[in-house]
């Protein structure tokens, strides 16, 4: 029988070099002899992708609750289309965000109730789903790096639904993550080391 893959999450804010340290580790991994994917919400599915479209689209007014809905529909799509069926032919799966960023940007961003959408989650993906092998998140000390960050990859000039919010939105988002950390038990790594300097510390996480 053929032993079940891990689920990694990457988590954090915008800026924070999720996907530099996804690859790294994909390539990591590759090298102790693992197979792996490097998934990223929202997305990596036919349908995910097309939603991602309007995700991104900042000139698109949108409730709260509409953002959860999009981003529920493309986690449905991922987890029982893509992931499920990866981590049960015994590869590993390295996501870049999973439904913590909705408690982040959804739930204190944008206000709602974090148990809606923890209910709605549950109910259109599943518990393991929801508590990840191994998680990690990536935050940043203060919200100039984030800014400066952001400014670089050029997302303030073409603004999306998030990235380009107020500072005292992007604040709440970032405290959100330390809390979400405390509460899922998952180790928090500053995002302003150097690339090097963190994937170290995702290596202690992985196999800790």
């Amino acid at each position: 029988m053929t032993q079940r893959g891990k689920y990694v999450v990457i988590e954090g804010p915008d800026g924070t070099g999720k996907s530099t340290q996804a690859d790294l580790l994909a390539e990591h991994l590759k090298t102790l002899g693992i197979d792996s994917i490097h998934v990223k919400e929202p997305g990596g599915t036919p349908i995910g992708e097309e939603l991602r479209k309007v995700v991104l689209n900042g000139h698109l007014e949108r409730s709260p609750m509409t953002n959860l809905l999009i981003f529920t529909a493309i986690r449905h799509e991922l987890w029982h289309n893509k992931i499920v069926p990866t981590l049960e032919q015994g590869a590993w799966v390295i996501c870049t965000r999973n439904y913590w960023s909705s408690l982040a940007f959804q739930g204190y961003g944008e206000g709602m109730d974090i148990q809606t959408i923890a209910r709605m989650t549950a109910e259109y993906t599943d518990s393991k789903y929801m508590h990840p092998d191994i998680g990690i998140i990536l935050n940043f000390q203060n919200e100039a790096e984030r800014a400066r960050r952001i400014a670089a990859r050029g997302a303030l000039e073409h603004p999306d639904t998030f990235e380009s919010r107020p500072s005292d939105f992007q604040m709440r988002v970032n405290n959100a993550y330390t809390e979400i950390a405390k509460d899922y038990g998952v180790e928090v790594i500053d995002a302003s080391k150097t690339v090097e300097e963190i994937f170290d510390y995702t290596k202690i996480n992985l196999f800790s």
